[in-house]
């Protein structure tokens, strides 16, 4: 009975292509679909007398079918055939349990629990769900175990959707021995199965069995004993068959958050197919494998042959290695290992390998990030989420200060309580149109505040900052809670918006977004300590954030109201410029409603937002450059004669003739361009200062009457011209005159034309 609720095989590929749809399909007869179609069918494909029909699946189903098709990519070879698989747990065969999952494979069998809602992070008691798994555990091995050759290892797991475990339902689930899968977990092992296939199984199993046994494992193996750097080794060489039940690597994702030190890249699947076909084709790799062995002294022996070279420092053996799942870590070559599985060369092949023994967490990830660091493998985004680990009790203080501060933007984006949980993109997961905010995004806003101390090169404090507490742990606390409140309470206030990603018409939710608005509630924390007092070391975070509540409502309601063109405009604002003007934004709108809010630059910010000086500017600056243009050519002329184009410096000369070429050729008209036409003013600059031009022509003309006396020379003194070349290149709809901008402008005016 429960055989035939079980498939392999080509049965197993059959239960597959049912499962790895959304819907129902069947074939039924054109006249039956009335009937059909009231019960939610619609039609699929018609043919001749008969038509395929599709309804979906309940939400619920959906789910179990994908956590099915996870285990089945994962190259478990049973599995249940559908959701009616029930096994008895009693020694009588009379009571049975539904099984949502079952899936096997040699060694190994899982029962997998599955829960499903609706509702989007909810939270609720399981206490009764894992009680119930409990009174069935040792029934469901004894059942295993009875039908096996030999005993299997057997694990629980709880996989859910849309629900948020509290810490005691965790700490239950880890106290009964029972596996917990979110989505994290979910995505994690779904995109390593797409890189690795079926090798993929032995990720999970070193994570499920962790430190438990493998069944028949031969563990013995010649190597030498040595050390390195003041760290003892062992050089070997092992099948890889044999590694890959023994090894485990730590990616770094959301899902291996809580394990430290995490810091592998995900493998890519199109590396990992090259190196297969290269290992099928009879290559290897002659560099070693670098490991660390994770046991004590009683797991791991190293016996020592009675045939040494007494003048070596070295030691040949043989090496007991653990036999245990997740014994080993791979620090270096897991797509050289992983090449090799599912290939007839893993059990009669060997690899070189390096091995160290119980390296401490830093050490493993300097080693990785020293042998990878000219690599550009290594992201950024990767080695930012390292440095948390990395520099944490750094004995430079600006290093913990930036462990600080990667802890506190990865935290933002792992937190399953946090506003921006599954919006950040750490480590090696990939970013889509909500996932799109960056860690450098926050790390760089944080680090432009005060909220921690800032230090010199002689390890000095310079600055004290708002939240620090003189260590890594407390600050951490405080800052990152305050945080936490300030952008749930934004979250809140625009739930709407916070949803959108990138590609959703969303303003909020993205890079410069996030980091104007950590920049935003820095400047109202240090307006209310300075005004008020507030006492930012101490104060409870929530009434920190209740202190500034009605002028982040202003900065909230700015960002509901927002339109869709004032969201293009900002969204468009990509570079250096863009996140500044999206932070100033924020701040004019505060200080339009709370005129007591002032931080420093506030006034060319709203000069900058109302654009106050750019009517102006359109009429003087098409004046200017025409005033200009006269005065260089008549300057020209004088000196060189009406063929002075053919005196340009051959620079100029060449990119302006291209130019020309270019516009004659589009040209719908009969006007033809000639080089004066399309000389800039950034080009009479260059002229002016070529060769003795300036102080045979230029000088006396192009020199300001202020800048008579300025220290530079000729380049400093043409550096007006430059300006205003780039000043009449902008499109003055989208930039904004500055008072800098208008000062220089009024300035020439006075010069060049009202002279």
């Amino acid at each position: 009975m429960i055989k035939d609720k079980m498939v392999q095989g080509k049965e197993l590929n059959a239960v597959k292509n049912i499962k790895k749809v959304p819907f129902y399909r069947k074939k039924i007869s054109k006249r039956d679909f009335a009937s059909y179609k009231a019960e939610g069918w619609e039609i699929e494909r018609e043919l001749k007398n008969d038509i395929w029909v599709k309804k979906d699946k309940p939400l619920d189903e959906q789910f179990e079918d994908k956590v099915w098709m996870m285990f089945y990519k994962l190259g478990f070879t049973i599995m249940n055939k559908d959701r009616n698989f029930h096994m008895p747990y009693d020694k009588n065969g009379k009571l049975t349990k539904q099984i949502d999952v079952f899936c096997a494979d040699d060694e190994t069998v899982l029962f997998i629990e599955c829960k499903h809602t609706n509702e989007i992070n909810k939270k609720t008691n399981f206490k009764k769900d894992i009680e119930a798994i409990n009174g069935v555990k040792g029934g469901l091995i004894s059942e295993i175990n009875k039908r096996s050759d030999t005993p299997k290892k057997v694990k629980f797991i709880l996989a859910t959707q849309n629900y948020n475990l509290s810490t005691t339902d965790k700490e239950r689930l880890e106290g009964s021995d029972i596996a917990y899968f979110d989505e994290d977990a979910l995505q994690y092992y779904e995109e390593l199965s797409k890189h690795l296939g079926k090798a993929s199984r032995f990720q999970l199993l070193g994570q499920l069995f962790e430190k438990q046994r493998i069944t028949g494992m031969e563990n013995k193996i010649p190597a030498i004993q040595g050390q390195m750097g003041g760290l003892d080794y062992y050089a070997f060489s092992i099948e890889p068959d044999k590694l890959l039940k023994m090894s485990y690597v730590l990616h770094k994702s959301n899902f291996n958050k809580d394990q430290l030190p995490s810091y592998q890249r995900i493998i890519k699947k199109s590396r990992l197919n090259k190196i297969q076909e290269f290992v099928k084709d009879g290559g290897f790799f002659p560099n070693s494998i670098v490991v660390n062995i994770d046991k004590g002294k009683k797991d791991l022996r190293f016996d020592t042959s009675s045939l040494q070279d007494e003048n070596s420092i070295s030691k040949i053996g043989i090496l007991h290695l653990p036999p245990l799942y997740q014994s080993i870590y791979i620090i270096d070559g897991q797509h050289r290992l992983y090449g090799y599985s599912d290939t007839e060369y893993s059990k009669i092949n060997s690899i070189p390998v390096v091995a160290f023994v119980n390296l401490k967490k830093n050490d493993q990830i300097k080693l990785f990030m020293e042998i990878n660091e000219n690599q550009k493998s290594v992201s950024k985004n990767l080695r930012n989420t390292l440095n948390a680990d990395l520099l944490w009790d750094s004995p430079l203080k600006a290093e913990r200060t930036k462990a600080l501060l990667s802890k506190i933007a990865q935290r933002l984006g792992e937190d399953e309580n946090s506003p921006l949980y599954d919006r950040v993109v750490i480590g090696e997961n990939q970013s889509n149109s909500k996932t799109c905010i960056k860690i450098e995004t926050i790390i760089g806003a944080l680090n432009k505040t005060n909220f921690v101390s800032k230090f010199n090169k002689d390890n000095e404090t310079t600055s004290n900052g708002l939240f620090d507490k003189g260590n890594n742990d407390s600050t951490f606390i405080q800052l990152y809670s305050f945080i936490l409140e300030s952008f749930s309470y934004i979250k809140r206030g625009a739930k709407d918006e916070w949803e959108k990603g990138e590609d959703d018409d969303g303003v909020l939710t993205i890079n410069v977004g996030i980091h104007g608005f950590i920049m935003l509630i820095c400047d109202l924390i240090n307006y209310k300590r300075n005004n008020e007092g507030l006492d930012t070391l101490n104060g409870k975070p929530e009434d920190l954030l209740e202190s500034i509540k009605p002028y982040l409502d202003t900065s909230i309601r700015y960002i509901n109201d927002m339109s869709h063109e004032d969201k293009i405009e900002l969204k468009k604002s990509y570079g250096s410029q863009g996140k500044p003007k999206y932070w100033k934004r924020l701040q004019v709108k505060v200080h339009s409603e709370h005129r007591d809010f002032n931080p420093d630059g506030i006034s060319e910010s709203v000069i900058e937002y109302e654009k106050t000086y750019n009517e102006e500017a359109r009429i003087l600056l098409p004046e200017l450059e025409k005033n200009i243009k006269v005065r260089f050519e008549r300057l020209m002329i004088e000196h060189f004669g009406e063929n002075w184009v053919k005196d340009l410096p051959k620079k100029v000369y060449k990119s302006a003739a291209g130019i020309v070429i270019e516009r004659n050729y589009d040209s719908s008209n009969d006007e033809e361009y000639l080089i004066e036409d399309v000389l800039t003013l950034n080009d009479y600059a260059n002229v002016s200062v070529d060769k003795s031009n300036w102080r045979d022509i230029f000088e006396k003309y192009f020199t300001r009457p202020q800048d008579e006396g300025i220290k530079g020379g000729k380049i400093k003194k043409i550096e007006w011209l430059k300006q205003m070349d780039l000043l009449i290149q902008k499109n003055l709809d989208d930039y904004s005159i500055t008072s800098q901008d208008n000062i220089l402008i009024n300035e020439l005016k006075d010069w060049l034309i009202e002279e």
